[in-house]
């Protein structure tokens, strides 16, 4: 498949760095030299220096030849004039178009069409609705929602005072009292698949799978607090500020944003009227005393530093805030970050390009696609959600009768209402739903890729 990416920022390089090494031809075009050549030395892409809303440009980078186009630069009206041009040209080009100005949404949505868009991807709108997600549920540091809710997979840390820590995996049932399954460890920054007799360890990171509801007895008989958040301080107006602050107060949550610049204070207060708006740093403790930090429920932090982000966070934990939520936009030094309390981290940046990701591979393979795709422990792990239907392979037979590829996992089975963890003698049947974890190189364009 030949995609053209225009844009060569951070979600631009993340994209041509995951679909590169899918084997995807890809065209990565940018007006800026410098990131193109960084590119060319890193990946296995096309380059091609120019003004991607140029007909010019596009024609030079095989837009007659291409199935996709992934407008991703920093301006919304150059991604829709991008996606409208190549569309003019390749009438059955599939485009998708970042855009972040919540002034457009609406007229995006009416006018589609007329853009040529096939899908548009909103970053901060994306982090925000996590974010939300992280502070309606606490005691999670993630969670990613497969089966239309019905199942998930979470993240936890093992601290010192853990009930789990020290502890096996088969004696992890006994503690939590629900049938739940960890289908993935980070342990010093490496991907883990566990058995039974695996021992967690304090600093260990812990992707858990089971049906919602199991989820919040596991909480429970572990002592996590979950009482959700009532105050929250929102460090930072931009665009996940602005999303976020509308989300929560719609939802009853008082909200304080603090931001440092006086005119955004300005259109923050108008268009959020039920937000306290505090123009000022938010790096200053003193000013975060005064507004009671050590008395809100959450803290999160949503300046455009991913530095400034980290400080205000670790502030924030030392004052015992219950629930610390960091924004970041480069998270390549797992290994440094794991090792502060910065409570969750969201990416803006990795949960757009897992929706594009998902979206190529549906276009790849139109039949099996993973109806959901979220990218687990570090990057190192997958988790996809797949439907099963009249094409897959082996169904009404148990499991432990099939030979799946090495490092992949059926985590669950959603059965209309019902989910269960599987076991050696579950069966899946055509119209239920499986979500697959893997943590291999193969990459599982659709489900019967995961048969040996």
């Amino acid at each position: 498949m030949n995609i053209i990416i225009a844009g060569a920022g951070r979600i631009g390089t993340d994209l041509a760095r995951q679909l590169s090494a899918e084997g995807y031809n890809i065209t990565l075009i940018d007006s800026d030299p410098r990131v193109l050549n960084a590119s060319l030395e890193r990946y296995d892409v096309m380059a091609v220096h120019g003004n991607c809303a140029a007909m010019d440009t596009l024609l030079q980078a095989g837009v007659q030849e291409a199935d996709l186009l992934i407008a991703a630069t920093g301006a919304d009206e150059v991604n829709l004039l991008c996606c409208s041009t190549a569309h003019g040209i390749h009438s059955n080009l599939h485009t998708i178009a970042r855009i972040r100005n919540p002034e457009y949404t609406e007229q995006i949505y009416a006018m589609r069409d007329v853009f040529g868009l096939s899908m548009t991807v909103n970053p901060e709108k994306q982090a925000a609705v996590e974010i939300q997600r992280l502070l309606k549920y606490p005691g999670f540091l993630r969670r990613d929602t497969f089966a239309k809710g019905r199942a998930e997979i979470v993240e936890l840390r093992i601290d010192e005072n853990s009930k789990l820590c020290n502890k096996t995996l088969i004696e992890m049932s006994g503690i939590v009292k629900c049938k739940v399954l960890v289908c993935a460890v980070l342990r010093g920054g490496n991907a883990v698949a566990p058995g039974g007799n695996f021992v967690l360890q304090e600093g260990d990171r812990i992707f858990v799978t089971a049906p919602t509801e199991n989820l919040s007895i596991m909480l429970k008989n572990l002592g996590i607090i979950t009482r959700r958040a009532r105050r929250v301080i929102l460090c930072g107006g931009d665009s996940v500020g602005y999303y976020l602050a509308e989300m929560l107060v719609k939802g009853g949550i008082s909200v304080q944003l603090i931001e440092n610049d006086p005119l955004r204070c300005q259109k923050l207060a108008a268009d959020l009227p039920e937000v306290c708006v505090v123009q000022g740093d938010a790096a200053d403790h003193n000013l975060l005393e005064s507004e009671g930090i050590a008395t809100c429920d959450a803290l999160v932090t949503l300046t455009g530093q991913d530095e400034l982000n980290m400080i205000i966070s670790l502030y924030g934990n030392s004052q015992k805030v219950p629930q610390v939520i960091t924004k970041l936009s480069h998270s390549a030094n797992r290994n440094i970050i794991d090792a502060l309390a910065l409570g969750s981290i969201v990416s803006p940046k990795e949960l757009c390009s897992s929706n594009i990701i998902r979206y190529v591979r549906a276009l790849q393979n139109q039949t099996g696609a993973a109806v959901s795709l979220h990218s687990i422990a570090d990057g190192q792990a997958e988790a996809v959600e797949f439907l099963v239907d009249s094409t897959t392979k082996n169904c009404g037979i148990p499991l432990k009768e099939l030979q799946l590829k090495p490092n992949v996992l059926i985590a669950s089975i959603t059965h209309g209402s019902k989910t269960e963890v599987p076991n050696g003698n579950s069966v899946f049947l055509e119209g239920d739903s499986l979500v697959v974890v893997t943590s291999g190189r193969g990459i599982l364009q659709q489900l019967n890729d995961i048969f040996a």
